[in-house]
């Protein structure tokens, strides 16, 4: 009979890699067996009595260790305190136990730690202390005394009908006592949830630390513990919102955006763009000790899970910069520590002196009024806050004085210099960080939050290029900040086309979007307001009447109507096929009350009805 060889030999298996030890759980972990440290002092040092005792006999006695051999030596060692002199066969037992266990000197340790009862001493409230338990285990967080009372009340009413042999309580220590050595993890998850339970005992792992300037960058937004004024009307604005962007190689702060407007997309745009762009000091009136060198085209921009991260405009922006959007996972801030660390360095160390610092707990202000002793203005603090980044957090080191951010900074760029943008592409990467959004062009141009854009340009590019229904929607860019132009990308041409807005007025010239909006809004509520509904009403219900009459009178009439005055009608009824196909009214139908003498407005429009009734449509 032939023999088979195995196509798969054990040498060609290929081996499954150790699982890291980090990963390890507790049940399959090998435990390293504990030495005499992990004792305390008193037994210890009696171990180690032991182990002398036991070498000095090992030296002296001749033949085995017997009681005959043992006793005169144990005699003459202890003729003055013949009360700590061991019994030979305990002495025995000693060097057998130290053998036995190669030479470990934690054998000789008295067995202390394992002295005690082991088996609870109350039998038979078992099922009472379960039901105790399910109450304490809930998420509303009932105290311990809560759940003891419950076990005593629920006892007490069993043994009402039980003469011999009734339930014992065990005391409320012993109760606590018990609660106390549960299992600390499903405790916390059953009172406090398994997110918190995993961010208290689960293993926290770290990000991998990065290798060069501009590998790893965090963003992020906060609310500033200051309340500053207006500039002009020195009166206070509140709260102003930072967005900003830390580079986690150096420490050194790479762009930053203040503004009062709640964190969004453009707060993000506008922190990116100036973090990649050479820094000025340009409008600020203030002379620096230092330069600020930190600019260039990041590999990594790590966000959270806000909104505004999860913004198109930013996705395709950063993948045209070729930066990579990494998403910390959600809920676990730890993981992107520096950008957060920086906020409460920041509140720490600069807004301290600043008179009105508020608190982030309301608690926490007590009778100090923030509003009341603000004294500086919102650009004064721009500036010193330019300042404090260049001249002071930059050029001073950590607290454990490992690094000094800006020579860090210098240090990573002469070993990997980071990719810098031309004049071109960074007027290119500003227009990619405006916001996306799609609009048809029509041939008035562009209409955006109903403002038009058109330019001659533009117009001779409809000529050349014929729009189908699908090229006929164009992506735009627009600048938050500045409405008064909007860039079109035109695809035949590859490239975007600024288009200005077409108002003369200057209406749009520096008009933010946000405050376009408000306008828009102001102006709207203010012809709400203005309207005269009343008479609007009374014009519509005339008119419904003065229908009514005239098919009375065409019905009454035997001459032929006008076929114009009929078709009015037809369209004032809406006869189509998703309407009705009449213009005759219901004869229940009730007539609206007309006054004996109309207003005049509405006299007017009831005397030439028939000519102007598509104005009412």
């Amino acid at each position: 009979m032939m023999d088979f060889e195995d196509e798969f030999s054990e040498s060609e298996l290929v081996k499954k890699p150790d699982t890291p030890i980090q990963y390890v759980k507790l049940e399959d972990t090998t435990l390293v067996k504990r030495d005499l440290d992990t004792f305390p002092d008193f037994l210890k040092n009696k171990a180690l009595d032991k182990y002398q005792l036991i070498a000095f006999i090992e030296k002296t006695i001749t033949g085995g260790w017997t009681q005959k051999n043992l006793d005169p030596i144990l005699d003459a060692l202890f003729t003055t305190a013949m009360e700590k002199r061991p019994n030979w066969r305990t002495l025995v037992r000693w060097r057998k136990s130290y053998i036995d266990s190669n030479g470990d000197l934690a054998s000789l340790v008295a067995k202390r730690h394992k002295m005690g009862n082991r088996t609870s001493r109350v039998q038979g409230d078992e099922a009472f202390f379960e039901q105790a338990l399910t109450r304490f285990l809930d998420a509303k967080r009932p105290r311990v005394s809560t759940a003891y009372q419950y076990y005593k009340d629920a006892i007490t009413i069993e043994n009402e009908n039980i003469v011999d042999g009734q339930i014992p309580i065990i005391s409320y220590k012993s109760f606590n006592q018990r609660i106390k050595s549960l299992p600390p993890y499903p405790v916390a998850v059953a009172r406090h949830g398994k997110f918190k339970a995993d961010q208290w005992f689960a293993y926290c792992s770290s990000h991998i630390p990065p290798t060069r300037i501009l590998e790893r960058v965090e963003i992020d937004h906060t609310p500033l513990d200051l309340i500053l004024l207006d500039d002009e009307l020195s009166i206070p604005l509140g709260r102003p919102y930072l967005t900003l962007i830390v580079d986690v190689f150096s420490g050194c702060v790479l762009g930053f955006h203040l503004s009062y407007r709640s964190p969004s997309y453009v707060s993000a745009a506008k922190a990116i763009v100036h973090a990649i762009k050479p820094k000025s000091f340009e409008g600020l009136d203030i002379e620096f000790q230092n330069e600020w060198p930190c600019f260039g085209k990041f590999e990594n921009l790590v966000v959270d899970n806000g909104a505004e991260f999860w913004s198109k405009s930013l996705e395709h922006a950063c993948k045209e910069a070729g930066i990579n959007i990494q998403f910390n996972p959600v809920r676990k801030p730890w993981l992107k520590p520096f950008v957060e660390r920086f906020f409460g360095m920041i509140n720490e160390y600069f807004l301290t002196e600043i008179p009105g610092k508020t608190f982030s707990n309301i608690l926490a202000k007590e009778d100090y009024n923030p509003e009341k002793d603000a004294i500086m203005r919102f650009s004064t603090f721009v500036e010193e806050f330019h300042r404090w980044i260049v001249d002071i957090y930059h050029q001073d080191s950590n607290s454990r004085e490992t690094r000094i951010p800006i020579k860090q900074w210098q240090r990573g760029f002469d070993v990997y210099p980071p990719l810098q943008m031309s004049i071109d592409d960074e007027e290119r990467f500003k227009v990619l960080m405006f916001i996306t959004d799609e609009r048809t062009l029509t041939r008035n141009g562009f209409k955006f939050e109903e403002l038009m854009y058109d330019c001659t340009a533009l117009a001779d590019y409809r000529k050349h290029y014929p729009q189908t229904k699908e090229t006929i929607k164009k992506i735009i860019k627009v600048d938050p900040d500045d409405l008064s132009s909007i860039h079109v990308y035109l695809e035949e041409l590859g490239g975007y086309l600024k288009v200005p807005c077409t108002d003369n007025s200057d209406y749009a010239k520096g008009l933010s979007l946000h405050e376009h909006k408000v306008i828009k809004q102001i102006n709207r509520e203010t012809i709400r307001e203005s309207k005269d509904n009343l008479g609007l009403a009374k014009a519509r219900m005339a008119i419904h009447a003065r229908v009514k009459q005239e098919q009375e009178a065409f019905i009454a009439s035997k001459t032929k109507a006008k076929i114009t005055a009929v078709k009015k009608q037809a369209q004032l009824a809406d006869i189509s096929n998703t309407g009705q196909g009449t213009i005759k009214l219901e004869n229940n139908e009730p007539l609206p009350v007309i006054f004996n003498k109309p207003e005049p407005n509405i006299r007017d429009v009831l005397d030439s009805w028939d000519d102007n009734l598509e104005a009412f449509e």
